[in-house]
């Protein structure tokens, strides 16, 4: 980076620091979470990735797994702080919630959008994803908080879900191969409760709609029943919300230690019998997550939470990325969806008659040189992350902040 660029950058970071009491570092783990999300998300080669850039295939967790609950645990955090400044803004429940609802509203809309772009074809639609499930969980976990925020209750909410989601997987038996038991494991791949309901959604759009699809075919996953997990990890974000909303930079940061470890001990100790599982979003998936989420937050709040002296350059510089990043997490999300769409529908042929799309066209000639590996899947990656971090810049340099 350039003097001018680094002078830039400092700058822009000193009028985000400024104000009323902020919590920084809930800003710097947004942006490092959505820039993850567009690396793990965008590789050059699906065929040659890095063991912590992809997906765990079944029981496990990556550092690609810990992506999407980060993003949620944070929208768990940033609903506490939004409804608080709106409700100081003269704003009732009612109104309140008729803004939860219309943001939810927003963000199915966008889903649908971006699912259509840019070929239009309904019959590939899929009801699940990413951008829905964002939408639920925060649709809930807001209307939760406009009617308690008492964190006894919050807790007692977070455990049900836990262990009733728990006890569907456990003991409901799935139609046609029977109750879950020693011969078939009740988190069996295929034959689980939440991968039935989810075929039997597709089912019903299936034939009342014409359309329909599964990520994974026989099960998705953001499919229904494993929304009560991630429910879980939005309110677990949001009860941190309450808590840092009340405490002092350096209590919080006690706080976020004191309950981050005991929740990744947690989550270790159940997957012995109930495994760490991104696909059904295990109980101990969301204790682990989420404990690790505390950590990562004290972490990031040690460096930039509630300083008084001006910031070290090293510190400005390497922080700004995340922030602008951070300002227009959805917009960055959308854009880099849309991007790549883009480039897979844009298709040429070669001399023999072979089709190519522009994606692997740039990957082949600009990075792999028809020889691919982990590291040119990576360096594409980087790059495509580089690429949507512009838009966002620019919207940063203006001040701009785009709310769905």
């Amino acid at each position: 980076m350039s003097l001018a660029a680094q002078h830039e950058a400092t700058e822009q970071v000193e009028q985000h620091i400024k104000g009323p009491r902020r919590v920084l570092s809930v800003d710097m783990l947004r942006g490092i979470t959505i820039a993850l999300m567009i690396l793990v998300n965008d590789p050059g080669d699906w065929g040659h990735v890095f063991r912590q850039l992809d997906h765990s295939k079944w029981n496990g967790c990556t550092l690609t797994d810990l992506v999407f609950p980060c993003f949620l645990f944070v929208v768990g955090i940033s609903s506490v702080f939004s409804l608080a400044s709106r409700a100081e803004k003269a704003g009732n429940r009612g109104k309140l919630a008729h803004h939860v609802v219309s943001r939810a509203a927003r963000l199915w809309l966008l889903a649908f959008v971006l699912s259509f772009f840019p070929r239009m074809n309904w019959t590939g639609f899929r009801f699940f994803g990413v951008l829905p499930r964002i939408a639920i969980c925060y649709l809930l976990a807001s209307l939760l908080l406009l009617f308690t925020r008492n964190l006894r209750v919050l807790g007692g909410i977070v455990i049900a879900l836990l262990v009733g989601y728990w006890a569907m997987l456990r003991f409901i038996p799935v139609p046609h191969v029977g109750a879950p038991g020693d011969w078939i494991g009740f988190l069996d791949p295929v034959d689980n409760i939440a991968a039935y309901v989810d075929r039997a959604v597709v089912t019903f759009t299936q034939h009342w709609f014409y359309t329909g699809t599964l990520y994974l075919r026989t099960s998705d996953p953001e499919g229904v029943l494993s929304t009560l997990g991630s429910l879980a990890t939005t309110l677990l974000g949001a009860m941190c919300g309450l808590m840092m909303r009340r405490l002092s930079f350096e209590r919080m940061r006690l706080m976020l230690i004191s309950f981050g470890v005991p929740l990744v001990l947690a989550g270790l100790a159940w997957s012995h019998w109930y495994p760490l599982n991104k696909n059904l979003w295990t109980g101990s998936y969301v204790l682990f997550t989420a404990g690790l989420f505390m950590l990562t937050l004290a972490f990031c709040s040690v460096l930039v939470d509630g300083r008084t002296e001006r910031w070290p350059m090293w510190l400005r510089v390497s922080t700004w990325p995340w922030f602008v990043f951070g300002s227009n997490a959805i917009f960055a999300f959308a854009f880099s969806n849309a991007i790549v769409k883009i480039l897979l529908a844009v298709r040429y042929y070669d001399a023999n008659g072979e089709a190519h799309s522009l994606w692997s066209s740039i990957y082949t000639h600009g990075f792999s040189h028809h020889h691919s590996n982990e590291w040119t899947s990576l360096a594409f990656g980087i790059a495509f992350v580089c690429f949507c971090f512009l838009p966002n810049w620019a919207l940063w340099h203006k001040r701009i902040f785009l709310k769905i």
